[in-house]
C-alpha cells in the first residue's frame, strides 16, 4: 500500500502538518510522522532521506519554518518526489519559509504548498501516488467531486437568499 513521510523540523510544527496526516489517511495512505531537523539533526535528515525508498516509502513531505530548510536537505538526498510545507512563523509571517522552499537550485526540485498549506500537500502527494494507485484516482476522483456539489450547494442556497430579500 501507499506509504508517505511527513518529516517536521520541530514538534512545534505538527499543528501545521496535521491536515496532511488527515487527508492522507482520509484516503487510506500510511503516513508516517517524524520530528527531523535540517540544522540540529543533520546526519538523521541524510540518513532518514537516503533509506527513505528502502524503507517503503514513495512520497515525502516536509514541513519547516523560517530558515526551512527541511524539505530541500531531504531533497538533496533522494530521488523521490518531495513536497515542501513552509510553515508560518513569528518571522515575516512565512515568507521566509515560503521563500527558502520554492528558491531550490537547479537540479534538486522541491514542489510547494502555500504557507501552512498542508492539507494540499497531502492531496498533491495523494495525486502523485494515483499514478501507480488506481483505488487512490477514483478516491481523489470522489473528493473532487464532493468540493464541487459543495461550492454549487453553497451558489443556490445564495440564489434562495438573495431572491428573498
Amino acid at each position: 500500500m501507499a506509504k508517505v513521510a511527513i518529516v517536521m523540523g520541530s514538534k512545534n510544527d505538527f499543528e501545521a502538518v496535521k491536515p496532511a496526516f488527515e487527508v492522507l489517511k482520509k484516503f487510506g495512505v500510511t503516513a508516517d510522522v517524524r520530528v527531523i531537523s535540517a540544522h540540529r539533526t543533520p546526519h538523521e535528515a541524510a540518513e532518514f532521506a537516503e533509506n527513505a525508498a528502502k524503507n517503503g516509502f514513495e512520497v515525502i513531505i516536509a514541513a519547516a519554518g523560517k530558515a526551512a530548510h527541511l524539505a530541500g536537505v531531504i531533497a538533496s538526498f533522494t530521488t523521490l518526489p518531495v513536497i515542501g510545507i513552509p510553515v508560518k512563523s513569528s518571522t515575516m509571517d512565512g515568507l521566509d519559509s515560503l521563500l527558502s522552499v520554492v528558491q531550490m537550485p537547479s537540479g534538486i526540485p522541491v514542489a510547494c504548498v502555500a504557507i501552512n498549506g498542508s492539507e494540499n500537500a497531502g492531496i498533491l502527494a495523494a495525486q502523485i501516488l494515483s499514478l501507480k494507485y488506481p483505488e487512490l484516482s477514483a478516491k481523489l476522483s470522489d473528493y473532487k467531486k464532493s468540493l464541487s456539489d459543495k461550492i454549487k450547494k453553497d451558489d443556490q442556497k445564495l440564489q434562495d437568499e438573495l431572491s428573498a430579500t
